[in-house]
């Protein structure tokens, strides 16, 4: 009975774990570029009372065991990167990305990271940067005299000046794929950053080698279904409710027990 206080606790902590990501989750469901995430969950130890395949008084092997298991934990937060719906903004700078792959920003201690939040911007020296004000790499620094920018699907970046009859091209906005995007660490702000799970970042032109496509003039919305969540949620609340009643029950069976000696 005492096992099964401690028992039905790992169950109600694990879905204290669980109604906190889909908190999570549904706080986002705004949020550009943002990728849902659910909890995977494993069973604890056994206790082996009697193994499988233990000698019988006939000679031959029980077909099955006797194992108490001790309860459940959250091991992992498995992102998915599906693809979120796109919205039409009309900003020349608003860019969604059709497909697989990342931007690339670098961040004030000079490494790189990555975000599918195509919402940038034009700072005060030119440059195309995050809302954050983290330049995109490689780097593209729109004249001041420009009066249009266009990027196309294959991320040339061109953009009209007055006195030039032709498109001035500024450079390529460059996508990164990854062998195992999962496996990206975040870092909050739309950004992650790589790992080793992850593998080394594969930079190169939109549209090639399996890389997503720019739409510019859209961003990319949260991927987070606001019905999938709310039947989590519920389903998280009664499983810890179900072990929130085991615990009572384990207590009133203790009470009992104590009841016997007096």
């Amino acid at each position: 009975m005492i096992r099964a206080l401690y028992t039905a606790a790992s169950g109600m902590r694990a879905q204290q774990a669980n109604i906190d990501n889909v908190a999570h989750n549904l706080a986002n469901v705004n949020t550009a570029g943002f990728k849902k995430a659910h909890l995977e969950f494993e069973d604890l130890v056994y206790q082996e009372t009697r193994t499988p395949g233990s000698p019988t008084p006939t000679g031959s092997g029980t077909p099955v065991g006797l194992e108490t298991g001790l309860g459940t934990r959250a091991i992992a937060s498995s992102r998915d990167f599906g693809s979120g719906s796109m919205r039409a903004t009309g900003s020349s700078l608003d860019i969604a990305i059709e497909g697989d792959g990342f931007f690339q920003v670098t961040m004030p201690d000079g490494t790189t990271a990555y975000t599918r939040a195509g919402a940038l911007h034009r700072d005060g020296q030119g440059l195309v940067v995050t809302s954050e004000g983290y330049p995109v790499q490689p780097q593209i620094s729109i004249p001041a005299n420009a009066t249009s920018v266009s990027i196309s699907k294959g991320g040339i970046v061109s953009v009209a000046v007055p006195g030039q009859s032709a498109a001035q091209q500024l450079g390529t906005i460059e996508l990164a794929t990854f062998q195992n995007a999962a496996g990206l660490r975040p870092l909050g702000g739309n950004l992650f950053a790589v790992t080793t799970a992850s593998g080394e970042p594969q930079a190169g032109v939109p549209g090639t080698d399996a890389r997503g496509t720019l739409a510019q003039g859209f961003l990319e919305d949260s991927n987070v279904v606001v019905v999938e969540e709310m039947v989590n949620m519920i389903l998280g609340q009664r499983a810890y409710e179900a072990s929130s009643k085991v615990i009572k029950a384990a207590d009133e069976m203790l009470a009992q027990v104590n009841n016997l000696v007096r």
